[in-house]
């Protein structure tokens, strides 16, 4: 007995665990990110509502706000355009303001990098299980990936992807909290469809 539940602990099926465990996710990424804009805010003596100027992330209105599909690929995609904005910033941040040293801030900035390559692996987990795998998501084309060319808008722009990343990652908490058992209904319905079908082969 102790081998099977080693087993199904490290490979969990696609249910509300797994859901339950990518808000988890979501929720250490939300704790490391306003750490990285306290510790950003306080290298460029930055005050917390310095930038308010929209969304640099932009993905399409809910088709259904009772489709898990639909709400979580919504998730999915923001974080992933946040990814890639992320990255861009940090090739520009070392590009143009590195020192080559490895602080505190920098420290952090990996952690969140990382926390973000996690949740959005669990979510394109989460995607496959509700068979969402087959829809498209949007790649970073029309992000502001270039940024800015004075210094001072440099940074600004860095302190929106920052917020920007924020933002996401509380509505993917918020988002896969309700969806966990939503999504282990649809995955119990799928599988039985599946059974079904193949009791008829």
């Amino acid at each position: 007995m102790g081998t099977r539940r080693t087993t199904g602990m490290s490979a969990p099926g696609p249910d509300r665990t797994t859901a339950s465990r990518a808000a988890a996710i979501a929720e250490q990424l939300q704790y490391e990110c306003s750490i990285l804009l306290e510790l950003y805010r306080k290298r460029e003596s930055f005050t917390e509502v310095l930038v308010d100027d929209g969304h640099l992330v932009s993905i399409p209105p809910p088709s259904s706000q009772s489709d898990p599909k639909d709400q979580l690929w919504r998730v999915h995609s923001a974080l992933l355009q946040c990814h890639v904005l992320l990255e861009r910033a940090i090739a520009r941040e070392e590009e143009e303001l590195g020192t080559g040293k490895k602080r505190e801030y920098e420290t952090q900035r990996k952690k969140v990098k990382d926390r973000l390559s996690l949740i959005l692996m669990t979510t394109e987990d989460l995607l496959k299980a509700v068979g969402g795998s087959s829809v498209e998501t949007p790649s970073g084309q029309g992000l502001e990936l270039n940024g800015p060319t004075t210094l001072f808008e440099l940074k600004l722009w860095v302190y929106r992807i920052l917020q920007e990343i924020e933002y996401w990652t509380k509505m993917a908490v918020t988002t896969l909290r309700e969806l966990s058992p939503l999504i282990a209904k649809d995955q119990a319905r799928t599988t039985r469809v599946k059974g079904l079908r193949s009791a008829q082969r």
